[in-house]
């Protein structure tokens, strides 16, 4: 499993390898079901009626893994036989997370019967959002841009493919690691979402070239009205000058949550080391990457925004360093 995880994510890969044995395993399974059905969500070339009933097929085959049965699966030939039409490393690692379904449901059953419900409960909640993504912008291309109408409804899609997520690891690993540290439950869980919520709204501002270039548009059109753009307007890296308040805007917004996520990192027990360095750097890598974008031109498809592998690997040095003093630590967000 862990090599499967490191093929499709070396980012996520770095944050589930440092987890402690006792969550680990359901939590590296249940990103790699979520992404298998969003490589079978966003595969090219299948018709998107046909995407939509893989995605429900395989929804209903993880709830019958859930209750400890095995499922009849779909035949994902001709999504693998997309990809392949598709050059490239991270193709080849999503044909063969589409050939290891089967096992993956598989270990599923093997674990507890309260592991599975959360497990099924948070992937039917990322596959809802899949297939609501699918019905939104199932007509969209280049040429017949679709965007989200309103911020509500951004709000619920973060929630969809990530703040859910924020939730199911924090209840795992309250039951598994930390059942009786005395925390305020309520704050926990809300900080969780908003931690899920501001790394994926992250990605949005990040990837919104590539994502326009496949007909979605995740700014919504009554904020982008209120500039006196138009969706397809971002198409062009001319219009970043009129772009930019509105879209500074998010990124603040995308701050303000991942600084909700510190502040969740900080509730935790001191003794769950791992866990907090584990919540730690893609809150950190989100914040840097935020920095960035206030300067960049993000409609320029052309130059990508990204920290390198080894501004990543020094932000992780220094985290651990400074993690034995408090004060310290506290001060890596902000710099």
């Amino acid at each position: 499993m862990q090599d499967l995880l490191k093929q499709v994510s070396r980012s996520f890969y770095l944050t589930l390898r440092v987890l402690p044995r006792s969550v680990k395993n359901q939590l590296s399974l249940a990103y790699l079901l979520a992404r298998a059905t969003d490589t079978v969500a966003d595969t090219p070339l299948v018709a998107v009626e046909r995407k939509r009933e893989a995605v429900l097929q395989l929804r209903n085959g993880i709830a019958e893994a859930c209750q400890g049965r095995m499922p009849a699966l779909p035949d994902f030939g001709e999504f693998a036989e997309a990809h392949q039409s598709v050059v490239g490393q991270g193709t080849r690692a999503e044909r063969a997370l589409l050939e290891s379904v089967e096992t993956l449901l598989g270990a599923l059953r093997e674990f507890g019967e309260e592991d599975r419900k959360a497990i099924g409960r948070v992937l039917d909640t990322i596959t809802r959002g899949q297939e609501k993504d699918l019905i939104r912008f199932g007509s969209a291309s280049k040429d017949r841009i679709l965007a989200l109408p309103t911020d509500d409804e951004l709000d619920g899609y973060a929630y969809d493919v990530a703040g859910c997520v924020g939730e199911f690891w924090t209840r795992l690993c309250r039951a598994h690691l930390f059942p009786k540290a005395e925390l305020d439950d309520t704050i926990l869980i809300s900080n969780a979402i908003r931690f899920g919520k501001g790394l994926q709204l992250v990605n949005i501002l990040r990837d919104l070239p590539a994502d326009l270039r496949q007909g979605r548009c995740y700014i919504p059109e009554e904020p982008l009205a209120g500039c006196r753009l138009e969706p397809r307007d971002l198409l062009s890296a001319g219009s970043m000058d009129r772009f930019r308040p509105l879209y500074r805007d998010y990124l603040q917004r995308a701050e303000d949550h991942l600084r909700a996520g510190w502040h969740y990192t900080a509730m935790l027990p001191r003794r769950c080391v791992r866990v907090r360095l584990a919540c730690a750097w893609p809150i950190l890598i989100g914040v840097r990457t935020i920095r960035r974008l206030h300067n960049a031109n993000v409609l320029d498809e052309h130059h990508r925004v990204k920290l390198s592998r080894r501004e990543i690997r020094n932000l992780i040095v220094r985290s651990v360093f400074r993690y034995p003093n408090r004060e310290a630590w506290n001060r890596l967000f902000g710099q």
